[in-house]
């Protein structure tokens, strides 16, 4: 499925919007949900968006790769600590990490990780594997199938088979530097915060 940019850039955002449907990040999202799996429905249909051409004087727009595995055996808490370990990393610091990680996680991670390099090769005209970093990375919740536990003397309880999705977006080039906040920083930006919240049926 490919998507033609004739014309002016709204007719790109238009087409744009509707290959990816009302809940994709270019429509606004509402402010009571704020979990990562609203963007995530339709995370590998991104690969899909056709940019319009670039003005000779623009910098080189770098290649995005969205992959993700969906209805993984494992639980998505623990998941996320893998997730958040390489997330910043280059692919390459990501992979070594996972390789000395002996977590079932780290396996499949590093698998998902190696599919999305291969992605970016043959798919995104990435031209050195290397150069790429982890933008982004996260678990969702998969299916919760609920099971009965026998007990004795005829009692039971429910135990849950849990699955959880894992996501990645890989960008071309190299990652951005990341400023160290110290506790004060952090205390004044929370202050600052509740400064400026609105409070609704207030006087």
């Amino acid at each position: 499925m490919q998507l033609l940019c004739k014309g002016k850039d709204k007719d790109c955002v238009y087409l744009v919007k509707k290959l990816l449907g009302s809940s994709s990040t270019l429509s606004q999202v509402s402010c009571l949900h704020t979990s990562p799996e609203l963007n995530s429905k339709h995370w590998e249909r991104r690969n899909l968006i056709v940019y319009p051409p670039q003005q000779k004087d623009e910098p080189r727009r770098p290649a995005e790769i969205h992959h993700c595995r969906r209805q993984i055996k494992y639980s998505k808490d623990k998941m996320w600590y893998l997730a958040k370990l390489i997330r910043g990393m280059t692919i390459d610091q990501a992979l070594t990490q996972l390789e000395f990680n002996d977590k079932k996680g780290a396996k499949i991670v590093k698998e998902v990780l190696l599919e999305a390099q291969d992605m970016a090769v043959k798919n995104h005209n990435v031209e050195f594997k290397s150069n790429l970093y982890i933008a982004e990375s996260f678990s969702g919740k998969g299916k919760y199938l609920k099971r009965i536990r026998y007990h004795g003397r005829g009692m039971f309880g429910i135990m849950d088979k849990v699955h959880c999705h894992y996501f990645v977006k890989l960008v071309e080039g190299v990652p951005p530097k990341v400023e160290q906040k110290t506790g004060f920083d952090q205390a004044k930006e929370y202050v600052e915060q509740l400064r400026n919240r609105t409070i609704i049926h207030s006087l």
